[in-house]
């Protein structure tokens, strides 16, 4: 490979051939509001989830993101009919990234009054510690 393809790859390459997709809409999501603490041993994720239930809640986290999703379990009644309405029923959705600084198997999440607590353990190397001097 010559310095300039290195440099610039796409000047010989081909454009990729399209790949028609199924028209799926993705479901609309509305980005919650959140908070994220320090300590020197943890950090602490609290995510507003107004009218999401427990069972209603999924927080998957791996080496590089943490992602939350809350789904509001509320149904319209038979024959009501809204005038009003503040809220939507879309789906909450977080993706928080990171660079492989939490400990995943002891993250700990609770849900209480909407509000999503989460605390993410810092890996042992990242936790400032003590030397004795001898």
């Amino acid at each position: 490979m010559s310095l300039l393809n290195s440099l610039i790859p796409s000047l010989n390459r081909q454009p990729a051939p399209r790949v028609e997709t199924p028209a799926v809409e993705p479901e609309p999501t509305i980005k919650p509001l959140f908070e994220l603490s320090e300590t020197p041993e943890a950090w602490t994720l609290a995510v507003m989830l107004p009218g999401v239930a427990k069972d209603g809640v999924e927080l998957t986290a791996d080496e590089t993101q943490i992602k939350v999703v809350g789904r509001r379990a509320w149904r319209q009644p038979a024959g009501w009919t809204a005038l009003y309405r503040e809220t939507s029923d879309a789906a909450f959705e977080l993706e928080l990234s990171h660079e492989n600084a939490v400990a995943l198997e002891r993250v700990a999440a609770e849900m209480r009054d909407g509000v999503l607590k989460v605390t993410l353990p810092k890996h042992a190397a990242l936790q400032p510690r003590r030397i004795a001097v001898a």
